[in-house]
């Protein structure tokens, strides 16, 4: 249904891991304590994420409830504000963990992107279109979770932005404009189907709690993963660790998120394309990376793994703190909306970008030297 998380973490790493200097004989002292600590920020963050889309979820059904103009505007804010503790779980991710490493697990239910969203309601010149408006399918989590991924990568049925379309709507405003989508609240009162809207809604809701929750007990002191975790050669959890910051510099935020939309200079490329909120995406991101690096999150701070390579390398644990602090200015500096930074002819806006995909390059390339001096090998996918 979508692509193995692990092969293409794997994949990437390949790429950039074909030659380098001769390894370390022995890890650092501190890598232990790394890996510790890595634990504690990956709880932390994901009970972040938890708490805020509980609020959300509960958001979601007093709007339903009573839908008025105030109680969508609160609901948009609380998936603004559910989505910040959720991006910077995504340096998690690509090392087989319990977000994405096996059938089942539930990354592609979470945060799938892109989004075909006419399979899910109704778009410009199909008022038909989407299983809100197919009768005949029942709005259940079980369907729902079935359906996620049916008829293709881009049929999204459950997640952040099948929430995100049901609150904002297509874009269909012009980025010099600089508005998101402009959903009317009578979709919810007396549009065609507005009790399944509704519905599709407030499952949605329940659906994105369920999988956080998942994740949330996964890393929880005691739980059998991050005990495992912990327990394991600090080899292959470090190897595990780096992974992600990697693949999440480069190929997944500098490549898919940035490079392409950039390249193509259209609105359906960027990553929240509903809502115009795609420059905290980026941003959100870039900061999840560098908490790994630090080894904090919120009042969660600890040994991190620029302990290690100071440990390890001084000189390059100077250069990678001040390369991920650059990037996190560079995604700061995006402006809102995203769409209008990537048009064609927005000579500033395209700089922006720019600048800041290849500080993530950069990024990765540094990481990828610690990967290589630490002596890891990319192991076979298979």
């Amino acid at each position: 249904m979508f692509m193995n998380a692990k092969t293409l973490g794997l994949a990437c790493l390949a790429g950039l891991l074909a030659c380098g200097d001769d390894p370390v004989d022995e890890l650092p002292a501190s890598a232990s304590a790394a890996v510790t600590q890595y634990a504690e920020v990956v709880h932390a963050s994901y009970a972040s994420s938890l708490e805020t889309a509980r609020t959300l979820d509960a958001a979601l059904e007093a709007f339903v409830a009573d839908p008025t103009e105030a109680n969508l505007t609160a609901a948009k804010e609380a998936w603004i504000a559910a989505r910040r503790p959720y991006l910077q779980t995504e340096v998690f991710r690509f090392y087989d963990g319990p977000i994405d490493g096996a059938d089942g697990d539930p990354e592609g239910l979470i945060n799938a992107w892109p989004m075909d969203e006419q399979t899910v309601d109704y778009v410009e010149g199909s008022p038909d279109a989407g299983r809100i408006n197919d009768e005949s399918f029942e709005i259940t989590a079980d369907n729902l979770t079935a359906a996620n991924g049916e008829g293709g990568e881009a049929d999204v049925a459950a997640g952040w932005h099948p929430i995100e379309f049901l609150l904002w709507g297509q874009d269909l405003t012009e980025p010099s404009m600089m508005m998101p989508g402009q959903r009317p609240v009578s979709d919810y009162v007396d549009a065609a189907n507005a009790e399944r809207r509704k519905e599709y809604l407030t499952t949605l809701g329940d659906l994105l709690v369920t999988h956080l929750e998942q994740l949330e007990a996964a890393w929880a002191p005691g739980a059998t993963y991050r005990a495992d975790f912990v327990a394991a050669e600090p080899e292959e959890s470090l190897q595990k660790i780096l992974t992600g910051m990697i693949v999440l510099s480069g190929f997944e935020t500098a490549g898919e998120r940035l490079q392409a939309a950039l390249d193509a200079g259209e609105q359906e490329e960027e990553h929240s394309c509903f809502s115009d909120n795609t420059h905290e995406d980026m941003l959100y991101d870039v900061i999840g990376v560098q908490n790994v690096w630090k080894g904090t999150f919120g009042a969660t701070t600890g040994t991190g793994i620029e302990t290690v390579v100071r440990d390890l390398d001084g000189d390059l644990a100077d250069e990678l703190d001040a390369r991920i602090q650059t990037s996190v200015d560079l995604a700061m500096a995006l402006q809102a909306p995203f769409d209008l930074e990537i048009q064609p002819g927005n000579t500033e806006g395209n700089a922006r970008v720019q600048a800041l995909i290849d500080s993530l390059r950069t990024q990765e390339m540094l990481l990828s030297e610690v990967f290589i001096e630490l002596g890891f090998t990319v192991p076979d996918p298979e």
